[in-house]
């Protein structure tokens, strides 16, 4: 799956050894930084290209307090996820702010790939969805008390997790 400017995506293990190559560190806030940001924009991607499989218009003007309906749903979630790429791209850096950005922005293609399931109820719509679980859950873990953003084992993985999501909805055709 590629992001909304046509750049391919790349892995977890890619993005970590060129932040370390960049910054000399994997721990740097700003490093991290880099690293939560390429995680909420390969989350947000996943948002939008389930939303496309499912064929649900992300009309911004649908988001409501309590969405029920699918328009609704997708214009939620697309919001949530461009508001977390929106709050990693102001300020100084904070890892434990930014870890809860990309794990909202997982919990967002989680929604999504909810949506999708629905429109193509088979295995490979299951693991693409599993997988977006699994994604959100290791975002979480990565922000939470224990990490705060910062846990090196934690962070790399919320980025495998979020790598095998790629997989899976690229696998589902949720491009």
């Amino acid at each position: 799956m590629s992001e909304s400017h046509g750049d391919e995506q790349q892995s977890a293990p890619q993005i970590h050894s060129a932040l370390i190559r960049e910054t000399g560190m994997p721990g740097t806030e700003e490093a991290l930084r880099k690293r939560h940001t390429a995680r909420a924009r390969s989350a947000a991607g996943r948002t939008r290209a389930a939303c496309r499989y499912a064929g649900v218009e992300t009309d911004r003007a649908a988001v409501i307090a309590v969405p029920t309906e699918a328009a609704a749903k997708a214009a939620n979630a697309i919001r949530l996820s461009a508001d977390a790429l929106a709050a990693l791209a102001e300020g100084v850096p904070d890892p434990a702010a930014d870890a809860r950005h990309a794990r909202n922005a997982a919990a967002a293609s989680v929604l999504a790939a909810q949506m999708a399931r629905s429109h193509g109820a088979d295995a490979l719509s299951d693991a693409a969805y599993q997988a977006a679980l699994t994604a959100s859950r290791a975002a979480g873990t990565a922000a939470g008390r224990e990490g705060l953003g910062r846990n090196e084992s934690l962070n790399a993985e919320a980025e495998a997790a979020e790598a095998a999501a790629v997989a899976a909805a690229g696998a589902a055709g949720w491009r």
